[in-house]
C-alpha cells in the first residue's frame, strides 16, 4: 500500500533547454539519477545552432522524485514551466 509520500504522480511540464546543454543527457539523468519515468510529448531541439530548446515533457514518479528533478533543473539552468496545475495519480 502506498502512502501519500511515495504515491506514483504524473505531472507534465515545459522546459527551456539553452544552447549550451543541448549536448547534455538531460533525460537520461531524470531516469537514472532520480528514478523517474519521462514521456516526451514534444520537443524542438536543433543538432547544431545556437537557440534555444524546449521539451515538453510527462513525469512519472513520487512527489520526491519530481521535487529533486525540478532542483536538478535550477542546478543546470534549466527554465521550467508546469503546464499542469494538478498531478495525475497512477495505480
Amino acid at each position: 500500500m502506498f502512502t501519500i509520500d511515495d504515491r506514483p504522480i504524473k505531472r507534465q511540464l515545459t522546459l527551456r533547454i539553452p544552447a549550451s546543454l543541448h549536448r547534455e543527457p538531460i533525460i537520461t539523468r531524470l531516469i537514472r539519477d532520480h528514478g523517474l519515468t519521462v514521456n516526451i510529448v514534444a520537443a524542438v531541439l536543433g543538432e547544431d545552432t545556437n537557440e534555444n530548446g524546449w521539451f515538453r515533457l510527462e513525469l512519472t514518479g513520487t512527489e520526491r522524485q519530481i521535487q529533486s528533478a525540478l532542483v536538478y533543473f535550477e542546478e543546470i539552468d534549466v527554465e521550467v514551466w508546469q503546464a499542469d496545475s494538478q498531478d495525475e495519480e497512477v495505480w
